[in-house]
């Protein structure tokens, strides 16, 4: 005879990731208003990194020089919702312009989706990372994942977010970025970087608590990091601009256990 289970339910609050659009502004100084340039969708906060991250990456600024100032907007026809952000250029910095084949709208899960091609976002970084002279030990890369993840307090709260976090040599984190795009955690560890004159990250590890994808990897190489690692998969595209980088890549590092899919010379086992 069959046993039969009895099957309660239970009604509870549950805490949820954050996701609300956020639009960038940009323009020179000057009487002009500023222009929007794209619109993302993130986890509120860290807005300002956010913003600053992103414009690095995409090569339309340079360095935190090219900012005059970014500030949350708001006005007669902006109320403060806080979801967009204004940013003021250096006055020779050319005005970022919006092409329609490219399309700056993101969605959290996917930075790159709706760019033209691969070719529109292969933005060449000013950083030479084949001069880096960092090397690891296996040991270390082995331990930052539960460093990063000891460090998420969004997804301990929420169990949606992800994370991206900058590491030295050493293994000593520096700062996290969590939000539910994988993409919007990079830029606004990278912007963060850029606030505080840091660029370029030689030296440094940058972790993503997802995969590798061509965007990220891109994103690392605009901001001068020469290891990026991954607790998943790296793509095929991917590992071919890490290698035309001179960028070390290492996917599914978990536990002891890593793969290393370009400039294995840094890791030392």
């Amino acid at each position: 005879m069959a046993s039969v289970r009895r099957v309660t339910s239970v009604r509870r609050l549950d805490s949820l990731a954050a996701e609300e659009p956020l639009e960038i502004r940009t323009g020179v100084a000057g009487p002009g208003r500023r222009r929007p340039l794209t619109v993302t969708m993130r986890t509120p906060g860290d807005d300002l990194d956010l913003a600053i991250g992103f414009l690095l990456t995409e090569g339309l600024i340079r360095s935190a020089d090219d900012v005059v100032t970014a500030q949350l907007c708001a006005g007669a026809e902006t109320p403060n919702t806080y979801n967009v952000v204004d940013v003021v250029l250096a006055a020779d910095v050319p005005t970022p312009q919006v092409d329609p084949a490219r399309n700056f709208y993101t969605t959290s899960s996917c930075g790159v989706c709706g760019k033209a091609s691969i070719d529109a976002v292969r933005t060449r970084s000013r950083y030479d990372l084949t001069t880096d002279q960092l090397v690891v030990p296996a040991s270390t890369l082995a331990t930052l994942p539960d460093r990063l993840r000891s460090a998420q307090r969004g997804f301990d709260r929420t169990g949606g977010l992800h994370a991206a976090g900058l590491f030295t040599a050493a293994g000593k984190l520096v700062v996290l970025r969590e939000d539910v795009g994988r993409h919007n955690a990079v830029d606004k560890v990278i912007g963060w970087a850029v606030r505080q004159r840091r660029l370029p990250l030689h030296g440094h590890m940058l972790l993503v608590s997802g995969r590798a994808s061509f965007e990220l990897t891109q994103k690392a190489w605009m901001a001068g990091v020469p290891l990026l690692a991954a607790v998943s998969a790296p793509s095929t595209l991917a590992v071919d601009l890490a290698t035309e980088a001179g960028m070390t890549l290492v996917g599914f590092l978990r536990g002891s256990t890593m793969n290393v899919y370009a400039g294995a010379n840094r890791v030392r086992t």
